[in-house]
């Protein structure tokens, strides 16, 4: 066999491999401060369905949504979903605009949502209260109180998700 030949049945066999691969998996959240990381038995799909419900029963909006999976599989490329969705209200941008011009910079707050390689699905997020910790000694008291709103409200829309 020719060296050409042998070359072609190593590459047509390696492609062949790349797409045996079911997922690729990026693995899991862990745990890290000022984060809050909820596994769930729920899957993918499900979860995304019951946060953006709870989202909206907590007085937020779903401001922004991305995620790389979709993307990635028109390139050929099987990943596991995930997907980081933006939360935030009108309310809320005003008061922390009226505080702290720089801070709005960190909104919407994102929740992230991935798909675990067993096909349940993992809720995480920052707190509010971390996301905005850069910004204290210019919104003071006043932006701290704001923050520990989200917290709960974040706290809330987490739990009725999950």
């Amino acid at each position: 066999m020719k060296s050409s030949s042998k070359r072609l049945i190593v590459i047509v066999l390696l492609v062949i491999a790349l797409f045996a691969i079911p997922k690729l998996w990026a693995g899991t959240i862990e745990p890290r401060t000022g984060w809050v990381v909820i596994d769930t038995t729920k899957g993918f799909e499900t979860l995304e369905k019951d946060l953006k419900a709870a989202v909206s029963a907590n007085g937020m909006g779903v401001v922004t949504q991305a995620g790389p999976t979709g993307a990635a599989k028109a390139r050929g490329i099987m990943i596991a979903n995930n997907k980081v969705i933006g939360v935030f209200n009108n309310d809320f941008a005003v008061k922390v605009l009226a505080l702290s011009t720089a801070a709005m910079i960190e909104a919407p707050i994102r929740f992230y949502l991935t798909e675990n390689d067993d096909g349940t699905a993992t809720l995480s997020y920052k707190m509010p209260s971390n996301v905005f910790a850069p910004y204290m000694t210019e919104g003071g008291q006043a932006l701290q109180d704001l923050a520990d709103q989200l917290d709960v409200r974040f706290d809330a829309i987490a739990k009725a998700a999950r």
